[in-house]
């Protein structure tokens, strides 16, 4: 009986993201399974005072507990208890995942590469989105090290997987540091010219995971510009400056303060889920580009990146449809997205800046969530 009831406990404490003093653990065993012939588990990084855990199924962030003013701890990464919600995809598919090997879109699923025009299948709204049907959210990925703050994967792309071009291999990193720092970096190499544009794809929430809604989170972005977009979510071509408009975040502002400000772009998108142009002058150092901050938990998190863009994506799909590992539901507008990136359908503009990838060339790409509290 005494086992039982610890058992109970366990299961209790597991399925809680109230304020804690301490960080409450998945089952390791609810993760552990096989796709495709590897081997699937469940992987825990800790360093300053963040706890993390990530599975190898598309390297999939599952949750991150993070301490408020009060130095209580949540879970700010919307996520599911086991590993079967992710791989029958019970309510959202890029949960806590790496994307590509093209994030965002491509229009038609098509785009044309020296000379030469390729087909990527089409998943969303008659576009090609976050790499298509396997993407690289839907493989198992190789753990090539493991350590109590870092974790390094693994994956080879075939030619023609998806429709794009060439044998790539990918190498990502995900480290915790003592400076309350999540810091993801990518290289990626090819053996025929491609395009490559991989991206973190984690929703947080700050008050924790199910928490309500993002919208009195207050968010600061760094880009005096956004490509607009027109049907399907691809863009026109045009910059638009966010002066004088509901997507200047150059001063924070509260996400629900203009969210359903009467605005084109706005409308198009159901709310903000649109890409910056970020004002950096080159790549090659990671600089903050954003923040984000719940004034009632007093969480915040600040985003850098050597990249040139950032999506922010405001939850606007969510319906309260399907529950997070906690059994609360997903709210409208429940979560953020902010996802560093090159620019939306760029292999069909070429006045956007390049995203090819050639033979003896390698793709790097850092992402830096740093967390806080106040």
């Amino acid at each position: 009986m005494k086992k039982l009831i610890f058992a109970a406990v366990l299961v209790a404490l597991t399925a809680c993201n109230c304020n804690n003093n301490q960080p409450q653990l998945l089952d390791k065993e609810a993760f552990t399974t096989t796709v495709d012939g590897k081997d699937v588990s469940l992987y825990t990084l800790k360093a300053g005072d963040l706890t993390m855990q990530v599975t190898n199924y598309g390297a999939r962030v599952v949750s991150l507990w993070t301490p408020d003013r009060d130095g209580n701890f949540a879970d700010v990464e919307i996520g599911y208890e086991n590993i079967d919600r992710y791989i029958n995809n019970t309510g959202e598919r890029y949960l806590g995942a790496v994307v590509g090997p093209f994030a965002n879109r491509i229009a038609k699923g098509r785009f044309v590469l020296d000379g030469k025009e390729y087909h990527t299948p089409i998943n969303n709204n008659g576009q090609t989105l976050h790499g298509g049907i396997l993407g690289v959210d839907r493989i198992v990925w190789d753990v090539k090290e493991a350590t109590e703050s870092k974790i390094v994967f693994y994956c080879l792309l075939p030619d023609g997987q998806d429709g794009f071009p060439g044998n790539r291999e990918i190498e990502m990193v995900y480290e915790l540091t003592p400076e309350n720092e999540f810091a993801v970096s990518y290289k990626a190499t090819t053996d025929a010219p491609t395009v490559m544009n991989l991206s973190h794809h984690s929703f947080f929430n700050l008050e924790g995971d199910g928490e309500g809604t993002i919208l009195d989170h207050v968010l600061q972005i760094n880009g005096d510009a956004i490509t607009p977009y027109g049907e399907g979510a691809i863009p026109t071509g045009e910059i638009m400056p966010v002066e004088g408009t509901p997507f200047d975040f150059r001063e924070p502002h509260a996400i629900g303060e203009r969210v359903n400000a009467d605005h084109p772009q706005l409308a198009a998108g159901l709310g903000y889920d649109h890409n910056w142009i970020l004002n950096r002058e080159e790549d090659g150092m990671e600089v903050k580009v954003a923040d984000v901050y719940s004034p009632k938990s007093g969480r915040g998190m600040e985003v850098w990146t050597d990249q040139i863009a950032l999506q922010f994506y405001g939850g606007n799909f969510f319906d309260g449809s399907f529950n997070t590992k906690y059994g609360k539901p997903v709210l409208f507008r429940g979560a953020i997205a902010l996802e560093t990136q090159r620019y939306p359908d760029s292999p069909n503009h070429p006045e956007f800046p390049s995203c090819t990838l050639r033979p003896g060339e390698v793709y790097t790409h850092t992402c830096i969530y740093k967390f806080y509290a106040k």
